[in-house]
């Protein structure tokens, strides 16, 4: 009954039977106990060891406690795993460092930080010195807290113990001042490293990007020895995120041209390049490529397609590929929603809705801001309101300025001025220019003039320079036939030096999307253009000759 309860392998039985004949050393039952521990598969078990290390006397062994300790990262078990660290007298640096690994994997840095002080403290007492498998997940922890002053104390702890050679160490450092925003730090370290591999270019790579440095961070990229696709990928998003989505498009041929295959991460990198540019042809090649290499299997890379066949205007496409969707996500439905309601299909959005309700996918703030949008862009008040009240009563989802937006434009565009007033005026947070630019824009529809004055006051104070907003109040005067005002808003523009943002159009061709702006002759093939475009016009001047000849004829 002892031996079924306690034991249940092999190792086990061996043992119990090693100890009662009294054959086993100290060493070889920690050996017995580390067989144990190798195959244990469950919580349940590793608490089942840990009462018969107890029972031998061995619950101070620090060969095994480390052990234990990794298995409790494992299985996610943080706390029993500070349980078997806090009652060890004596830990040495390879416990120590299975605890800071734990804590840094499950991101609890302030718990890694006090680990490593602890460690610090009995260093020459106790001969307990970090190493260069400690430093990494304390300088990773530095940079999780944000705190380069932190960061730059355990530099110089790095240096004190001579580690500052190790290149896990110096590519750790590197990514935590690039995170703390501290790039010249960064650079200088850069600059030092005795040994620079991708980790490192990468790092700095993405620190320029991320402080908008972008052609520092593409000067670095094409001096890069050796691109791997991770530094592909790294390029591709940081074009992405910061707007230059033809920079994007751009970097993501170049690394087709030099045989780097795409994988499913820079694939979901470049797919809003496709969608904020309207590069559907590329991103359907996208599509075919990722069903060919199984990429579809991966929620995200389908999530990013959505968004783009959304963005595209092909959201038929969109919800195709939706509907074959084996996992579907939170984030799924919301940008399939936000697909639905951008096209003015507001009741599909709705539906959608219903759907992921009755299916106990619970919804997220972005989810409501599709949901509203769809209300809003059909003009359906009563039920604009009540997922309103849905959001915030039953799924105890607070409005941000997004959903405020939704909701102001919901009762603008069904002419509801004075609730539209009210409610911006019980918001949390300030009203932005898109609140009130809504408002105007629904105040020429409805040509309401006082409550349009309103919104523009607070538009020149918020966007001074925006001439959208100019304009649309010119024109509700051309609509009320107030001219003289009309007038005065063109002298007021010219005397602030006012210009329309000239309009621009895009076109993809073989892959590659080519923008025109009105005005701009700076294009090589400009010339070209325009010899095109007088044969069209003189063509098109024939054509209407030749037609009125055949009408005086068939007349006559």
């Amino acid at each position: 009954m002892f031996q079924h309860k306690f034991f249940a392998t092999l190792e086990d039985n061996k043992l119990i039977m090693a100890t009662i004949l009294g054959i086993l050393t100290v060493k070889g039952m920690e050996d017995m106990f580390m067989g144990m521990l190798r195959t244990c598969s469950n919580i349940k078990r590793l608490k089942k060891i840990h009462a018969q290390l107890t029972k031998f006397s061995l619950s101070q062994s620090n060969f095994l406690l480390s052990k234990m300790v990794d298995i409790c990262d494992q299985f996610h078990e943080i706390k029993y795993a500070s349980l078997l660290f806090g009652q060890v007298a004596e830990p040495n640096n390879y416990l120590y460092n299975a605890m800071i690994r734990a804590y840094t994997h499950k991101n609890m840095f302030d718990f890694t930080i006090n680990v490593y002080k602890k460690m610090l403290r009995g260093t020459y007492e106790e001969c307990v010195f970090p190493d260069s498998y400690t430093y990494p997940y304390v300088i990773r922890s530095c940079g999780g807290l944000l705190c380069v002053v932190l960061g730059k104390q355990v530099h110089c702890q790095v240096c004190k113990f001579g580690l500052k050679s190790n290149s896990v160490i110096e590519n750790s450092l590197l990514d935590m001042y690039v995170k703390c925003d501290k790039l010249d730090e960064a650079c200088k370290l850069f600059e030092e490293m005795s040994e620079r591999d991708a980790i490192s270019w990468n790092s700095l790579i993405s620190g320029h990007m991320k402080m908008r440095k972008v052609r520092k961070a593409r000067a670095l990229f094409d001096e890069m020895p050796d691109k791997s696709i991770v530094s592909w990928t790294g390029m591709i998003s940081g074009y992405s995120k910061i707007g230059s989505f033809g920079d994007a498009l751009d970097v993501f041929r170049r690394m087709q041209m030099v045989g780097v295959q795409p994988d499913w991460i820079s694939l979901v990198a470049v797919l809003p390049a496709c969608a904020h540019l309207g590069a559907l042809e590329l991103g359907r090649w996208i599509h075919f490529y990722a069903e060919k290499k199984g990429f579809l299997r991966r929620t995200c890379v389908c999530n990013a397609l959505i968004e783009m066949y959304s963005k595209c205007g092909s959201v038929d496409e969109a919800l195709q590929l939706f509907s074959k969707m084996i996992d579907r996500d939170v984030i799924s439905c919301s940008t399939m929603i936000a697909g639905l309601a951008n096209h003015g299909r507001a009741r599909e959005a709705i539906d959608l809705f219903e759907a992921m309700q009755r299916e106990n996918v619970e919804p997220n703030e972005i989810t409501f801001v599709g949901l509203l949008s769809a209300c809003g862009h059909a003009g359906l008040l009563d039920e604009g309101m009540m997922y309103f009240d849905l959001m915030r009563f039953h799924h105890n989802i607070s409005p941000g300025i997004q959903h405020y937006g939704c909701m102001v434009d919901l009762l603008g565009r069904t002419g509801k001025f004075d609730r539209a007033l009210q409610l911006i005026r019980s918001m949390p947070m300030k009203p932005d220019s898109a609140i009130w630019g809504s408002l105007l824009s629904c105040c020429r529809t409805f040509r309401n003039l006082d409550v349009a004055v309103v919104a523009m006051e607070h538009l020149v104070e918020l966007e001074p320079e925006d001439t959208g907003n100019f304009v649309l109040l010119a024109n509700l005067y051309a609509d009320l036939g107030k001219w003289d005002d009309v007038s005065q808003m063109r002298k007021f523009m010219r005397s602030k030096s006012l210009k329309k943002t000239p309009g621009c159009s895009l076109i993809e061709l073989d892959r590659v999307v080519h923008e025109f702006l009105s005005g701009d002759n700076s294009k090589k093939f400009s010339q070209d253009l325009y010899e095109i475009l007088e044969l069209l016009v003189s063509h098109k001047s024939k054509t209407n000759d030749l037609t009125e000849l055949m009408a005086e004829d068939i007349l006559s």
